[in-house]
């Protein structure tokens, strides 16, 4: 078992590559610094792509994101490395990211970065009677 955090984020191959899906995933614990008062900031990441090839594995997902734990980095900055990071280890159809970050000074603050492929179109959304 880790006991260290990592930045390398593991995948699988998706199980299902002919078909679009959407993976949803929590994760109510981020933090990282204030890079000017060296503060914890504290946010719920919710992330949720459609994968192509591959999967984010959820353990180093967990990992990767304790890597942050003790950085300096603004909210925008943290964000868009981790979706960057993300995209890069995974090449998803669609992927978003919103970062909810706790009230600091009476200030919330939400980041929401997207990634499209340019050759994946979204599907119609099919409504039932």
């Amino acid at each position: 078992m880790s006991t260290q955090p990592i930045r390398e984020i593991e995948t699988f191959e998706n199980p299902n590559p002919e078909r679009d899906y959407t993976i949803r995933i929590s994760i109510p614990e981020f933090t990282c610094l204030c890079p000017r008062t060296g503060q914890p900031d504290f946010a719920t990441l919710e992330l949720e792509y459609v994968p192509d090839q591959l999967c984010v594995e959820l353990k180093s997902l967990k990992l990767y994101i304790w890597s942050f734990r003790d950085e300096g980095t603004f909210h925008e900055t943290a964000t868009n490395e981790i979706l960057s990071d993300l995209v890069i280890a995974t090449e998803p159809r669609f992927m978003r990211l919103a970062a909810i970050f706790n009230a600091r000074g009476g200030i919330y603050t939400t980041i929401v970065t997207e990634h499209r492929n340019s050759n994946w179109r979204i599907p119609e959304k099919v409504e039932l009677p």
